[in-house]
């Protein structure tokens, strides 16, 4: 027999993916990818998400680690992993796997236990080959199959969950007027001790369950500092019981149906209050003391000005003590050992104001936190280059903003609409997604990237029926940039559009206030006064020729993703996407229809056709664009910026 000769047969070792599989192949340069999963919480060898390495492609192999390190560490939210890595453009998956156990160490202080992957890609062909190592020590052997999974968030969202904390700390340091030579000292000191005390007995966690609608009653428990290593003593409404930490999962603060998806405006997480209780389990009452400490010297105080926020991943079967005690108490002093090395350079200055924001940019399915200094506004270069260097390790486009705060997670408390809380308005948004298909056999849709609202005729109790067709397209584009996060303006009012014309001298002062119309050019004028956004024009000289330009619509809609303007000799209307067959030529182009004047009702407008796909010549022979009337195509650009 084989076992005989050549040892015990191995069994088959099976690696899950989660992440798109570009994540790991593209760009196709010499360089490396981290692979981080959750060995703790998810399947043995599943790899959630990858992250690129900064280092230069000729240092791929040997990238600096320490630096790797740190910058992960900042990033990674407690409960994932550096589970594995992949070297493009080697044939050393080994060694690939070395260097994650490498910087997996520096991250941690210690090897890893789990098992661990590592993964080479030759640049030719894209071909991955991995290996594994199922414990340190072990020697690596190749991966027998692997699965990139259909269905990656419910495989994370279903059984796992995430815990939120938020902790401003106020920090008194007291410096001698005479010698500042030991204030470095004196801060670490100040910060390692905070630390600490958050196992102190009379430190009070309070556990509770996401709320959805305001007044929703949810689960809440309290854990005292001294229980969080036996089992707790837990107070629930006003009353002390005694509970088996085992019992107490964090499954109980979540309702029986909730989301298995992470979005920007869905964020659901237990939230975690840390309070103090200086006269927990005091045997008598005692009235409160003030200790007098005198100064040997003069001293200043300065007050360090903290605002911790972490979150954790962890299965929803997870005692919440265990939680609380092995991955939020750690997150914690993570944190502010982070937020210590950024502040202790500036001490003697002007003090950061460092705030942790959480996103799940696209293409991610985990979350990342960030920390940024407050003190700059988010357009200074400072941020800007740190926003791009965010960008090119979590492998996002360098073309737009995806990590602005405004990005950030929400875990407010929402109304019936998050959305329309988040962005600060009701009106209908991304109505296309509703519509039926196009009727094109064999095409290749190509559709506007983000969102947008739906602005149309009698908007804002303004009465614009037969003359704001133009403007109402442009408040449609201009609501695409603010909700992309390229401006934070508002959408302008007729008015405001009429005077910005006025102001750059294209229109007379005796303009404000009309109903005259405005086409394709004064468009470009108020995006390029307002956003500085820069359009393209296209110009055809009759409704017939507009679909031969579908091929330079949808290569539009691909690169670029922004609503266009057709305008022209008669009514204005805004393209949101092409179904194009190239072979047949046959095309469908999909309208937002600003003249519509009834209530925002999604089904009163799909049911309408005021949003829907139309073709140039339906099948009842009517022509949709005109042959007899020129028009202008607007095609505003993407700005290049993060």
């Amino acid at each position: 027999m084989e076992a005989a000769a050549g040892g015990s047969r191995r069994r088959p070792t099976l690696l899950r993916l989660l992440c798109p599989k570009k994540s790991l192949v593209s760009p196709p340069t010499p360089s490396l990818r981290w692979l981080l999963g959750s060995p703790r919480f998810l399947p043995a060898l599943t790899v959630a998400a990858a992250l690129r390495s900064l280092s230069l492609p000729d240092d791929a192999s040997s990238p600096d680690l320490q630096r790797e390190a740190e910058e992960i560490r900042g990033l990674l939210v407690r409960g994932f992993d550096i589970v594995g890595a992949v070297h493009v453009g080697s044939a050393d998956a080994g060694g690939a796997l070395e260097l994650a156990r490498a910087v997996r160490e520096r991250l941690y202080g210690e090897r890893a236990s789990h098992g661990m992957v590592g993964g080479c890609v030759e640049l030719g062909s894209g071909e991955i080959r991995f290996v594994v190592s199922e414990g340190d020590g072990v020697e690596a052997v190749e991966v027998t199959e692997v699965v990139w999974e259909d269905d990656p968030g419910r495989l994370l969202w279903e059984k796992g969950c995430l815990l939120r904390c938020e902790l401003p700390l106020k920090l008194p340091l007291y410096v001698p007027s005479d010698d500042t030579s030991g204030i470095e000292a004196r801060f670490y000191s100040l910060i390692e001790s905070t630390a600490s005390k958050l196992r102190d007995p009379h430190v009070s966690y309070l556990i509770e369950g996401p709320r959805t609608t305001p007044g929703e009653s949810h689960y809440s428990i309290i854990l005292h500092g001294n229980d969080l290593n036996s089992v707790p003593h837990l107070s629930r409404n006003g009353s002390t019981e005694e509970y088996d930490a085992n019992i107490v999962s964090c499954s109980k603060f979540f309702p029986a149906k909730r989301s298995l998806s992470l979005t920007r405006e869905n964020a659901d997480a237990i939230q975690i209050t840390i309070l103090s209780n200086q006269s927990f389990n005091s045997s008598k009452a005692s009235t409160p003391a003030v200790e007098y400490f005198p100064a040997p010297a003069l001293a200043s105080l300065r007050a360090i000005n903290l605002k911790l926020d972490i979150l954790c991943y962890t299965s929803v079967d997870f005692p919440v003590a265990a939680a609380v005690s092995e991955l939020v108490i750690p997150g914690l002093a993570d944190q502010l050992s982070i937020m210590k090395k950024a502040i202790v350079s500036e001490l003697t200055t002007q003090q950061p104001q460092l705030s942790p924001y959480h996103f799940v940019p696209p293409g991610l399915l985990i979350p990342v936190t960030t920390i940024y200094d407050t003190r700059y506004g988010e357009i200074e270069e400072k941020q800007s280059e740190l926003r791009r260097n965010l960008h090119l390790r979590l492998q996002l486009p360098l073309d737009r903003p995806l990590l602005r705060i405004s990005n950030a997670l929400n875990f407010s408390i929402g109304g019936t609409d998050k959305k329309a809380s988040k962005s600060g308005s009701s009106l209908l948004r991304d109505v296309h997604r509703e519509i039926p298909s196009s009727g094109v056999s064999g095409g290749i849709i190509s559709l506007i990237d983000g969102s947008y609202e739906y602005y149309h005729y009698l908007h804002d109790g303004i009465d614009d029926n037969g003359w704001g067709c133009a403007y109402r397209s442009l408040q449609t584009i201009m609501s695409w940039y603010r909700l992309q996060q390229y401006s934070s303006i508002n959408v302008p009012s007729h008015r405001e559009i009429q005077q910005v014309l006025v102001e750059i001298g294209d229109k007379d002062p005796s303009f404000i206030g009309s109903r005259e119309w405005i086409g394709a050019i004064e468009l470009s004028f108020v995006l390029d006064k307002l956003l500085g956004v820069s359009c393209k024009v296209i110009n055809v000289r009759s409704g017939d020729e507009l679909p031969e330009k579908c091929r330079e619509l949808a290569i539009h809609f691909e690169t670029q993703g922004t609503p266009v303007m057709i305008g022209g000799g008669v009514l204005a209307y805004t393209l949101l996407g092409v179904d194009y067959n190239e072979a047949s030529g046959d095309c469908a182009f999909l309208i937002l229809d600003p003249h519509y004047t009834g209530a925002d009702d999604l089904k009163k407008i799909v049911n309408g056709g005021w949003c829907g796909w139309k073709k140039s010549i339906d099948s009842k022979g009517r022509s949709f664009f005109l042959k007899d009337k020129f028009y202008n195509l607007l095609l505003p650009q993407r700005p290049n910026m993060v």
